[in-house]
């Protein structure tokens, strides 16, 4: 499936990266996908966030061992973790969930509102969706209740994705 066309032809391609408390997983996926875009070429024509589906750790840091996983890795770590608001579907040309569940949780939100926003559902994805071989049901597990070695599998899948979708924009963006 091809990517959406930019709503504003004119503005930078408009991503958000959804997890559940944007601490971990959405804040290591901006970061790498941010990097990987500025290497390509893309950063002044992709607009990159992330933000979660709930509100526990609205205004906080991202979680220590997510940071402490992006810095042994040469990536930044600077965050303040914000919630996903349905208004933000006006602005954006693609929200990439972590998984299923923020997935559902989206959907659910564009069902009632996409309209409203002018958001149809083809923008709406699984971020893993765009690493080769990720299977069926691509999904990037929340590491936030295991250990160290659950955030670096979360930065090896995050990686996959974020060159997957950086090819793609590439494509899309530069012909």
């Amino acid at each position: 499936m091809s990517l959406p066309e930019p709503r504003d032809p004119a503005g930078p391609y408009r991503v958000s990266l959804v997890c559940l408390g944007n601490i971990c997983r959405s804040p290591m996926a901006e970061k790498v996908l941010t990097a990987d875009l500025e290497r390509a070429g893309l950063g002044d024509l992709v607009s990159v966030d992330s933000l979660g589906t709930g509100d526990w750790h609205v205004g906080g840091g991202m979680d220590p061992r997510a940071a402490s996983t992006l810095r042994v890795h040469g990536y930044l770590t600077d965050h303040t973790a914000r919630q996903f608001e349905d208004s933000l579907l006006a602005e954006r040309d693609l929200v990439l969930a972590l998984d299923r569940d923020n997935l559902a949780d989206l959907r659910a939100v564009v069902d009632v509102r996409g309209a409203e926003f002018g958001f149809a559902a083809d923008r709406l994805r699984l971020f893993r969706s765009f690493a080769p071989g990720a299977g069926p049901h691509p999904e990037v597990p929340d590491p936030y209740y295991g250990g160290d070695d659950g955030f670096t599998a979360v930065l090896n899948m995050v990686e996959a994705a974020a060159k997957g979708l950086t090819g793609e924009l590439v494509v899309r963006l530069r012909g």
